[in-house]
């Protein structure tokens, strides 16, 4: 009988225990429900889908060319003034007086001289001077075999210099080999940039880039595009301000912005930033970007 007894005890002690952890549990996520249900949607940047220009890119490298330029030699003797080098000069006149002659410019441009080796005959007590009208810089670029079929006259192109690191420089394909190079299996092609303010120096190095395919297409940041494996997401916000997860297919990525091929439309409104943040199904409070 004592044995049945504590038998009894021990279970409704089991039972007592048991509805306790139960009880408390419930009115502990009672208590956080109560504390933190009610916190408001965190404040996520938010943009609108848009239509944005984007271009695929053909990358290579040239040399400055000006659009004229004429060599003048001359000897140290005959000077009867200082050569006034980096100076511009327009046509018809006077780059620099002789004793029995002057040397008058055939175009506008810019004056210099240009240096000889000691194994020129007699270089010790002759100049060269240079006349460059760099106006207009050309270069000649050698491009890939491949993307022959897209090299076209006119095609955009931008330019960048060494001497002017963050300034682009607009220009276009100005001419085009009819054949390709065997040895090099590239096609020569000009390339023309207007040099108004003469900062692009004949003999430098240009940075070019060509711009072909170039179409307006939907475009996001590219904060907004999640990868997972082979797949890319957004979070699309609907009309009641709910984040729901969408898949994508994009194409192209440039300079910050990235092209949508399907997924989504003009207008629909994504999150832009701050993605750890949110929550699939998850409400949000939305902030304009």
């Amino acid at each position: 009988m004592k044995r049945s007894t504590k038998i009894t005890s021990i279970i409704i002690i089991f039972f007592l225990v048991i509805t306790s952890v139960i009880v408390a549990r419930t009115m502990i996520g009672k208590h956080f429900q109560k504390k933190f249900g009610k916190r408001p949607p965190p404040g996520i940047l938010v943009t609108e889908v848009i239509q944005s220009q984007f271009s695929e890119k053909i990358e290579s490298f040239g040399t400055a060319i000006p659009k004229k330029t004429q060599s003048f030699r001359i000897k140290k003797n005959e000077l009867l003034e200082d050569l006034k080098l980096k100076e511009f000069v327009k046509k018809g006149e006077e780059i620099v007086k002789l004793k029995e002659r002057s040397i008058i410019a055939p175009f506008d441009g810019l004056v210099g001289k240009r240096g000889l080796s000691e194994d020129v005959l007699g270089s010790e007590n002759l100049i060269i001077i240079t006349l460059d009208d760099s106006s207009v810089i050309y270069s000649d670029l050698k491009i890939p075999e491949n993307f022959a079929s897209v090299i076209k006259n006119g095609l955009p192109i931008e330019a960048k210099f060494s001497g002017y690191k963050n300034k682009i420089y607009k220009g276009k394909v100005d001419g085009v080999s009819s054949r390709i190079n065997a040895e090099t299996r590239s096609l020569l092609t000009r390339i023309k940039i207007k040099n108004q303010k003469f900062e692009l120096l004949p003999g430098s190095l240009l940075e070019v880039t060509l711009n072909y395919n170039e179409r307006n297409a939907l475009s996001i940041p590219d904060t907004s595009v999640m990868l997972e494996g082979n797949k890319a997401y957004v979070y699309k916000i609907s009309e009641d301000n709910v984040a729901n997860k969408t898949e994508i297919i994009f194409g192209l990525r440039n300079k910050g912005k990235v092209e949508v091929i399907s997924g989504l439309v003009e207008g629909d409104l994504i999150v832009a930033e701050g993605l750890k943040k949110v929550r699939p199904r998850g409400k949000i409070k939305p902030i304009k970007k």
